[in-house]
């Protein structure tokens, strides 16, 4: 054959392949979400393999594990016992509450870690909402933003780094951005869930942070969340994002939305992250125990698919065993 073009001159050896390789994923690309409670012991997550609901102990040291191996953010996911559970979510609040008593414990023992809070209501309330419900069962957008604003500032307050509004609420980044400038926070930086869509592979995480409710009466989040139908509306809720103030945009989940990370990426400028969400991370984990796929492989290749998408940086519940594993190899 009397070619010119041979493309496979390009993939003949390792060498090349590197050379010319056009997407790369790295530790420093990766965010570890983190689970905690207030026990003493820390518990094994059932629907996730692997991870863990951390005592305040074990957070503690896993901070320090990830620091170690170059993770340096994390973002942070309370679970609530019952107990303090309101139709309000007054408990995300409270200043002993979990999640800000171990923001206040991780800047203090290691302060060079980026701690991202998550701002939304539902693992303090006991309907397991983002919002807070009127008498009909419907979400209230405005008085919920308040709450997420004082919530922001306590989380502020407590050390945090990045407020991470998750609710899709209408107007609540601007509202937030308004709050910490006026409390003096102008440094705290706002990573919004500018595009969250509504969707089937959040139930590992609802699990975690003991929002899940029974089977006969599932939540459902469509009033706010976004219909996974939907890609110029991801568009629009992203633009109104930047234009409030946000200053890292996240598109939730990623692996089945890869076309609207790089629709976003394609039309914005600011950092974009995207988060593979615990239903992401289950079914590799659960079709790999089976044997039905390769671990390490189809692990890896789901992040850098996120990263050729478009993404900056990745939540993943993958990020520490990748961040230990290079640093053994280092």
């Amino acid at each position: 054959m009397n070619l010119i073009d041979r493309p496979r001159r390009n993939r003949k050896n390792p060498a090349i392949r590197s050379l010319v390789r056009e997407t790369t994923l790295s530790v420093s690309n990766l965010i570890q979400p983190l689970f905690l409670w207030e026990k003493e012991w820390s518990e094994p997550i059932e629907s996730m393999p692997g991870i863990m609901r951390l005592s305040p102990k074990d957070l503690l040291q896993e901070c320090e594990n990830l620091l170690r191996w170059g993770i340096s953010a994390i973002a942070l996911f309370p679970y609530i016992e019952p107990k303090y559970k309101d139709s309000r979510g007054s408990h995300g609040l409270n200043p002993d509450n979990i999640l800000l008593t171990a923001i206040q414990a991780i800047k203090k023992a290691y302060p060079d870690l980026i701690v991202i809070a998550d701002i939304a209501l539902d693992p303090f309330t006991d309907h397991g909402h983002d919002g807070i419900m009127n008498a009909q069962g419907r979400i209230l957008n405005d008085p919920t933003v308040e709450m997420l604003c004082k919530m922001a500032i306590v989380s502020a307050q407590a050390g945090a780094d990045i407020v991470a509004p998750s609710d899709m609420m209408d107007g609540r980044v601007g509202a937030i951005r308004e709050a910490l400038d006026q409390a003096e926070f102008e440094e705290v930086s706002i990573m919004s869930y500018a595009a969250k869509y509504a969707s089937a592979y959040y139930g590992p995480f609802r699990d975690a942070v003991g929002s899940k409710k029974d089977k006969k009466f599932p939540l459902d989040k469509k009033t706010y969340q976004m219909d996974p139908s939907n890609i110029r509306e991801a568009l629009r809720e992203i633009f109104l994002d930047i234009q409030e103030g946000s200053d890292i945009l996240i598109i939730k989940p990623a692996g089945a939305y890869l076309d609207v990370i790089r629709a976003v990426r394609d039309q914005v400028l600011l950092p974009l992250a995207a988060y593979q969400v615990s239903g992401e991370y289950a079914q590799i984990c659960a079709a790999a125990r089976l044997g039905w796929l390769d671990y390490e492989p189809i692990r890896d290749e789901s992040l850098l698919a996120i990263r050729r998408a478009g993404a900056d940086m990745i939540l993943t519940y993958f990020a520490h065993e990748i961040a230990e594993a290079n640093f053994k190899t280092l």
